[in-house]
């Protein structure tokens, strides 16, 4: 019996045209990482667990797809975490490899492995699919494609301002108008949580703080105090769970809220020099906010934190982010190697300009014109045409079967070919060829030479 066919949870297949519409928006982002100077690398699909365990924070680690060892990997099984049922300890001695989680950790192990062979600051870009073992939903998925840009090498903070001023870039050319551009700073969540002396919870801190958006204010409460955070503690951040106006409102309630915090005071430091940078140099469709309780839970990042919010009409989750981190090539050895990077959500961003109707219309035209096959004298008088307008670089290609013409053109209807070629016994005798639109149902006779100038013009 014949199994039946069906791909995992959280996985999908892409038709031609979702191909094609995930390839403008790779191109548009592509186009920009390089007239921004960065540079192209690849990593394995696969890396060593180590290299990844311990670096997302306990939720992160829970999400790592790890791969079974080759062969008979219960002989060399920890017996006594076999026997207790430890899955922690039983996948270390059953799993040495991983699915990569993200494209960052990956690019701090390369750093380090090829620290001889890079001039830094380096500016890398990378495109490829990562994994995670999430539970799939709209705009969620276990394997997805991350595009993403990091400079190493550099504690400068003008390049916080160059990746504010990318993802504007990318998100305009997209004519995907109206994104936030949300921002908050690390220090300043280790300030909030100096200042209500919870410092050693700044971990569980933040990963409750970061939901707010998700569970509401009385969810975080909830969460915090069952991480051990006490309630007058709770209750000394609270302002923070309602802070509303601009960019430099928000500033000044953090001023007094963290005067006592020198850390939270380097954070608004760091805010303010962005903010003013931008001041100077208006972004082009995008909008900045400072949202205090932004953490996205990541152990790793030091400074900056972006996230980006499609426009308020689209219900959807972050469509990118990213942050400053100063200190993640250091738990590969690499010490002083301060870093910041940001992510395009590349799924979340299709599922965007699919709502809202964004994607050219060019993009679902695969085949430019399909020449009709009469039979076999007059297919071999069309492929030399189409040789000839594919070497202008204009994609054609001819009906494979002597079909009934009626099964032809709704071929090239349904496949939403713009143009078709009809050249029988009385066009080759003439030698032109007859150009049909099929939205106007117009027809024309070309020579060979008009046939491809009129495709070049």
């Amino acid at each position: 019996m014949a199994s039946k066919a069906s791909i995992p949870k959280g996985t999908r297949d892409f038709s031609p045209l979702e191909v094609s519409k995930r390839q403008y928006i790779i191109s548009t982002i592509q186009k920009h990482f390089k007239t921004f100077g960065f540079q192209p690398i690849e990593t394995p699909t696969f890396e060593n667990s180590d290299t990844l365990m311990g670096k997302y924070g306990e939720e992160g680690d829970r999400l790592i797809f790890k791969i079974l060892n080759s062969g008979d990997y219960l002989k060399k099984a920890n017996a006594e975490a076999y026997e207790s049922k430890d899955s922690v300890k039983l996948s270390s001695s059953i799993s040495e490899k991983a699915l990569k989680y993200d494209l960052t950790v990956p690019f701090a192990r390369y750093v380090v492995q090829h620290q001889n062979e890079i001039d830094f600051p380096f500016k890398r870009y990378q495109i490829q699919n990562v994994y995670r073992a999430d539970r799939p939903q709209k705009g969620r998925f276990r394997e997805f494609t991350q595009c993403d840009a990091d400079v190493i090498g550099s504690d400068s903070l003008w390049q916080e301002v160059e990746f504010i001023q990318l993802y504007d870039t990318v998100f305009s050319s997209l004519k995907l108008e109206g994104v936030t551009i949300k921002m908050n700073n690390r220090k300043i969540l280790s300030g909030l949580a100096e200042v209500i002396g919870e410092s050693d919870k700044l971990i569980d801190f933040t990963v409750a703080l970061d939901k707010l958006d998700k569970i509401g204010e009385e969810g975080v409460k909830k969460e915090m105090l069952e991480k051990g955070i006490s309630e007058s503690a709770i209750e000394n951040i609270k302002p923070i769970f309602n802070f509303t106006g601009d960019f430099s409102k928000k500033i000044n309630l953090l001023k007094s809220l963290l005067s006592n915090s020198e850390i939270g005071q380097k954070g608004i430091e760091e805010l303010e020099f962005i903010q003013k940078a931008l001041d100077q140099m208006p972004l082009q469709t995008a909008r900045l906010d400072l949202d205090v309780t932004l953490a996205r839970g990541l152990n790793y990042y030091t400074g900056a934190i972006f996230e980006i919010s499609a426009p308020e009409e689209v219900k959807m989750g972050s469509i990118g982010g990213g942050g400053r981190y100063d200190d993640l090539t250091g738990i590969f050895g690499l010490k002083n190697m301060s870093g910041v990077g940001i992510s395009f959500g590349l799924d979340r961003i299709y599922l965007v300009l699919e709502e809202l109707n964004l994607f050219p219309q060019e993009i679902e035209e695969t085949t430019k014109v399909l020449f009709i096959n009469f039979g076999e004298e007059e297919a071999l008088y069309t492929l030399k045409a189409i040789s000839k307008l594919r070497t202008s670089s204009i994609s054609s290609e001819l009906y494979p079967d002597t079909a009934k013409m009626k099964k032809q053109m709704t071929y090239a209807d349904r496949r939403n070919i713009p143009y078709v070629v009809l050249a029988g016994g009385s066009e080759m005798k003439e030698e032109v060829y007859n150009l049909k639109n099929m939205k106007t149902g117009e027809q024309n006779k070309f020579s060979l030479k008009e046939l491809v100038a009129h495709f070049s013009n």
